[in-house]
This record gives structure tokens, sequence and C-alpha cells, in this order.
């Protein structure tokens, strides 16, 4: 393993100084903009990073472990947002309009990133940079602008307090409809801490608070505009096999159901596998789940929306009516499941019309959804004093408005689930679904420990995208606890978050039409000129969770809230609260098959018993200059 890992890094500095003259598929830039000084500049990116990081995630987590003071306040103008794309990102290959935006979260105090999938990422890598970084903090509300290397810094006052929506169509009729917007809405403005950065009308990113980094800040909103072309080691070949890609995907069996569903098929298939969240994850199976599945949604369905260069559009938007008053809004399934069965909403129309209000205030819908469950079964198990009932849509939609303005009982929920609990003590902290302090996705876990896990481990906190494992779970067998299960679950965590995260692009083409993982490599080679091996990207991908982990462990250790394996550890509800619906009626997890699976975890990424990397590990994957650092704060294992 060790000669493995230290072959790797001396092919990266080999590689770098072949590739030295001459960069391809990076730009190998990044531009810095200091709103407290108002001053911008460009500044040269390593190429040894490049390599070692790839870029999107892998490049924001590295920017931000080198440049935060530990334990740094996630809301002072001391903390930094991370813009970050990889070098396949807005190239003409299968779903490549994908970019990372990263901070330290306000909401979880640890790493914080999210995926948007826009012309934003198309835009900012034609303007000649790979990532942007945002420092310090303005006197008063700003736009950031990007056109072709240069940027500069605009006053926005008259933008502050307009939602999302008006906030773009206002920026695109001065800028023009070919910029990209990325806006936060009021919920970022009032710090909000599960506020989003919104683009394009509804595609949300950044759930760990990231908007309200932004409004901490006073950006409103950056606009980008670009048409430089990203280099290319072997454009012609690039091109061919891209086209190749999509005429696999066009053919693949599963793409015209696609078409019609995107993800809301999941809702039907979830609640049949007693996964779909209902009442607060206090089931998996909801009574109404066919009045908001995607067999309702195809009926209220006017079109479609992708990301740039995308042939499987994922974003479903509906016509709704509620109380006679029309809207669109665009769905899918984290965003039905959350803010439909999990609040005991069963009414498509009123879902969406909830999901709108999201996006104009710039919520994360996810978070959402569950600060709304909390707040139902409170008001039922009278931890509060105020009527809040399942199902109640007029009701939840006060406090959507409450929330994005803090005002009453609002205030206290736009804080999260975990600061709810720590708030109201007693045992609020059993049933609030978090990990990490990050609000739970849209898969209940009593009988799947793989899920558990993955949410237990999951980079950012409790979030879907770094493994989707519930499909392979139902496949090997939700009630086995085995070392096995663990080894693929961290097989899927390094090709979701590590390669699709930084490369950066989507990962659907690969999930849901098949298209095979090899084209990637083959993509990274003919964009950059540099071959990776899958044991190549592998490294790449353990030194970036690891890295990732490092991060929260600094920053808890530097905050002074210590560090356990309860931070890898789902809510109590899942351990001590059967299921009572459907097939799996009784099912519950076990602590300790889900102990020994986590210990499993660890060993197998090179983390101690503490979850803790290890200094041979950090040494092994090329990142020693953490261990002095770490040591500041916590004795490493060997």
């Amino acid at each position: 393993m060790t000669l493995r890992i230290d072959f790797i890094n001396v092919y990266i500095i080999l590689t770098s100084i072949c590739y030295g003259i001459s960069m391809f598929g990076w730009n190998g830039k990044l531009l810095r903009v200091d709103l407290s000084s108002g001053k911008v500049r460009v500044e040269e990116i390593d190429k040894n990073i490049l390599l070692k990081f790839l870029g999107g995630r892998g490049l924001a987590v590295y920017i931000l472990w080198r440049e935060l003071e530990p334990g740094v306040d996630p809301l002072s103008p001391l903390n930094k947002l991370v813009i970050s794309a990889g070098p396949l990102t807005g190239l003409p290959i299968p779903s490549s309009g994908k970019l990372v935006v990263a901070s330290k979260s306000p909401l979880t105090h640890g790493y914080g990133d999210g995926n948007i999938g826009t012309k934003a990422a198309v835009n900012l890598r034609r303007s000649g940079f790979d990532a942007l970084v945002v420092e310090g903090s303005a006197r008063r509300p700003t736009l950031l602008y990007i056109e072709d290397g240069k940027a500069e810094l605009v006053n926005a006052d008259e933008l502050w307090g307009l939602t999302t929506l008006e906030t773009e169509m206002r920026l695109l009729k001065t800028y023009g409809s070919d910029a990209a917007v990325l806006s936060i809405g009021p919920a970022g403005e009032n710090l909000v801490k599960f506020s989003t950065i919104i683009c394009e009308f509804g595609r949300s990113g950044g759930r760990p608070g990231i908007g309200a980094v932004m409004g901490s800040k006073k950006l409103k909103a950056i606009v980008i505009r670009g048409n430089q072309d990203v280099p290319l080691h072997d454009k012609n070949e690039f091109l061919k096999l891209s086209n190749e890609a999509y005429d696999h995907i066009k053919k693949d069996p599963n793409y015209s159901f696609w078409l019609r569903q995107g993800t809301m098929s999941t809702i039907e298939w979830a609640n049949t596998n007693s996964c779909l969240p209902t009442h607060n994850f206090r089931e998996g199976i909801f009574d109404d789940a066919s009045k908001i599945s995607g067999n309702f949604m195809e009926t209220i369905k006017v079109r479609q929306k992708g990301c740039p260069y995308c042939e499987i559009p994922c974003g479903n938007i509906v016509r709704y009516e509620v109380g006679g008053v029309v809207g669109e809004a665009e769905l899918d399934y984290e965003n039905v499941a959350m803010l439909g069965s999990n609040i005991g909403l069963g009414d498509l129309h009123k879902v969406s019309d909830l999901n709108l209000k999201a996006d104009l205030y710039g919520l994360d819908t996810i978070s959402l959804g569950n600060v709304l469950g909390l707040t139902a079964e409170l008001s039922e198990r009278k931890v509060i004093n105020d009527t809040v009932e399942w199902g109640d849509y007029k009701r939840f939609k006060e406090l959507i408005e409450d929330i994005t303005y803090r005002r009453g009982l609002g205030d206290l929920l736009a804080e999260g689930v975990r600061y709810i609990a720590y708030k109201l003590g007693g045992d609020v902290s059993r049933y609030a679904m978090h990990v990490k302090g990050l609000e739970i996705s849209a898969y209940d876990c009593h009988a799947a420990p793989g899920m558990a896990l993955a949410y237990g481990t999951s980079p950012i906190g409790a979030h879907h995208k770094d493994a989707w494992f519930i499909a392979t779970e139902i496949k090997m067998g939700r009630d086995l606890y085995s070392r096995e299960k663990v080894e693929r679950l961290i097989w899927m965590q390094n090709i979701r978050g590590g390669l699709f995260e930084s490369l950066t692009t989507c990962r659907f083409p690969w999930l849901e039409t098949s298209l095979d993982l090899e084209y990637y490599l083959k993509f990274i080679y003919l964009a950059t000129g540099v071959k990776y091996s899958w044991d190549d990207i592998y490294v790449v991908a353990n030194r970036i969770y690891t890295l990732i982990r490092s991060f929260w462990v600094r920053e808890y250790m530097a905050e002074g809230r210590g560090w356990s394996t309860l931070m890898d550890t789902p809510p109590a509800r899942w351990f001590e609260e059967p299921l009572t619906k459907g097939s799996l009626a009784g099912s519950k997890l076990s602590i300790d098959g889900y102990k020994q699976m986590l210990n499993w975890y660890y060993e197998l990424r090179g983390w101690d018993a503490r979850g803790i990397p290890k200094k041979s590990t950090l040494h092994n994957l090329g990142i020693s200059e953490v261990i002095p650092v770490l040591e500041k704060f916590i004795k490493l294992s060997d």
C-alpha cells in the first residue's frame, strides 16, 4: 500500500514537469475577490495541486484547509466562499455543467459544500477560471461581475430584499440572456442556516448554509459571462468520444422513462421498499404516496429542464394550482418527499407551492422539510405551544415565511434541527433527524444499515449525494451488517463524492443510463493529457475524503466541541423506534451492528477508532502537512 501511494506521488511530480509548459483541461487560474478591500486579482493554481485533487470538491477543500484559520466563525469575514470547477466542467460531454460551492458551514461548523448545475459552470470555465475565492465582507450589498478573465464589484442596494427570481430577471435584463446568475434570496440575507445559492430559477446548491455565507458577506449575486475555449489535449478524439457517449445514453432502455419522470419515480419505489420518509422519519410508508408520485406528477408536468450539455434532464417543471392561484415549480424526488410525506402533505399541487416558495427565498428544501417535520412532531408532543399539524399546508407556508424573515418561532427554526434540539432540550435530540448538524435527506433507514452508514460518514453531514446506497443494500440484504457492504459503500463514495464531485460532472449518465465509468478516464486523458488509472483515482478520492475529515476534526477541536464516533452516528429514532407499517414493521437498526460497520469503515479509510486519520495515512496520501496542524489540537495515532 505504501509503495503504491509513494509511486503515485512520484508520478504526479513527474507529470507536473512533463506538462508544466502547457496546461490542458484545466485553466490553471483562480479569481480571488476581497470584499472588504474591494480588491480583485487573478492567481495561478499550482499544477501539482490540480493533479492531486483534480478540481471541484478536491480543490475547494484544499483551499479551505490551507487558508482558513482554525475555529473561524462561519459567518465572519474570515470565512471564505469557494466556487470550484473540475477539468471536465463545461466541456461538451454528457451533463458537464456542474459547479461546487463550498465553505465552512454555518449550519454544521464543518466542511460544507453542494453542487449546482447551470450555465454558471460553463461560463466560469469560459471566463478563464477554474475557481473563485471570495473573502472578507462588503459594507453594503454587492454584486460580483465576471467576464473573460476580469471582474468588478458593483453596488447591489436595489437588489437586496428581492427574491431569487426577481434578482435573476433584473440581472439578465442588465447583463444579457447569455449571462449566468448565482444569487441568494431573503433567507440568505437573513442568515438562515440552511439557505442556499440559486441559479436559473430553481437550481439550488449549498445545503449546509452556503447562502448564509454569501449573505454574511453582503454578496447578493455573482454574474458570469465567458467566451474563451478551454484548451484540450486532443480535441478531435474528445469530441468523437463524447458523441459516442451521447449515443449510448439515448439507446439505454431506461432513457425514455427517465425523460418522463426523472427522479420522481423514486417516490413509488421508496414507498414500496419502506424507505419513504414519513412524519419526521417515523415510518417508511406514506398512505398518500400515490398523490405525490411520479405518475401523478406526469399529469401536471409541462416541460423539463436540464444542465448544459445534458441529454437526461432531471428537472420536472409542473404547473400547479392552489386556491385558484396557478404557478410553476421544478420538482425532483428529494424536495417532494421532504415537503410531502415527511410533513404528512399528500397533495402535489400544495407540495409544489411550498417548493417554489423555498426556491424564491433561497431555502434548502431537504433541511426545510426536516425542520417542518420536527416542528409538527414538537407540536404533537406539546413540547412547543404553537399548533402545527401534519399536512397543514397553510401553516407550513406561514412557517416558511417566518423562517425566511426570522419572525417568532421561525427565528429558532432558521437555525436547523440540531440547534432546535439543543435549545429545547429534553429528548428532542432523539428525533431531530440530522448527522453532524446537517438534516437527513429523503431515505428512511430503520431497515437500511448501509444507507445509515452512508449518511453517518458523508463528508458534509447526512446527505445522499456521496452514496445513494439504498438500492445496492436492498440487493445485498437489508438485515446484513457486513464488511463487504462497507467496502462497497466506500467504493461508491469514492466514485460519487470523489471522482464526480471533483471532475466536476453529473453522475446521472452513469447511474441512470449505464454509461461505463471507463468513459471518464478517457475523457480525463483526452482533456488534460494525463493518464489516471483507477488506482490513481481511488487515491485521489481517499485523499479528498481524508482531508475533509481532517478539516472537521480541526474545526471541532478548535471550537472546543470535541470529537467522537457519535459524530458519525445517526439519530436514536432509527435504533429505538421500530417501523409499525408494512412488510418491514418491527424493523430498527442494531446499534452493535452499526458500530461494527463503522469500525470497518474507519479501518478501510485508514482512520483510527475515533474516526480520525492516522499519521501513516496522511503521509501515504501525500498530505503529511496536515499532521502538525491536527496535533496542535489532538494526538494522532501512528
